[in-house]
C-alpha cells in the first residue's frame, strides 16, 4: 500500500492499515472575541456543513478571527459616527457623566444590533 495518497484535494497518509487525512494545525495565537464566538455557534447550528469544512481544512479560527475583527471595527465605527452626529462630546462626559454613559450605552446597543444582523447572524456567503 502507498504511504501517501491524494483524493479530493486532500492528502492522506497511511497509519497502520488506515489512511488518515494529513491535517496541519496552525499554532498561531488568535484573538476570537464575542462576535466571533457567537458566529461560530450560529454556523455550527445553522450551517454545519460549512462549519465542518472550515474545521477540516484548519481554517475555522482564521475565519472566526476575521469575522470578529470586522464586527468590532464596524461597532466602533458606528458608535463614533453616531456620537459625532448626536453631539456626544468629551465635554458632555465631563459635565454630565451619567447622561454620557447612558447615551453611549444606547449607541453601543444600536450598533451591536446592526452588526448582529449584518455579520454575526447573517447567512454565510463563502
Amino acid at each position: 500500500m502507498k504511504e501517501k495518497i491524494y483524493e479530493n484535494g486532500i492528502e492522506y497518509i497511511l497509519v497502520g492499515d488506515y489512511y488518515l487525512p494529513n491535517i496541519v494545525v496552525s499554532h498561531r495565537e488568535r484573538h476570537i472575541g464575542k462576535y466571533g464566538l457567537l458566529h461560530r455557534d450560529y454556523i455550527k447550528e445553522h450551517n454545519p456543513w460549512f462549519y465542518a469544512r472550515l474545521q477540516g481544512k484548519g481554517e475555522l479560527n482564521d475565519y472566526l478571527e476575521e469575522i470578529d475583527m470586522r464586527a468590532r471595527s464596524m461597532v466602533d465605527d458606528i458608535i463614533s459616527k453616531s456620537a459625532q452626529k448626536q453631539g456626544i462630546t468629551e465635554e458632555l462626559k465631563i459635565t454630565d457623566q451619567m447622561k454620557w454613559v447612558g447615551m453611549m450605552n444606547n449607541l453601543k446597543a444600536q450598533a451591536e444590533e446592526f452588526v448582529f444582523s449584518e455579520i454575526v447572524y447573517a447567512e454565510v456567503q463563502r
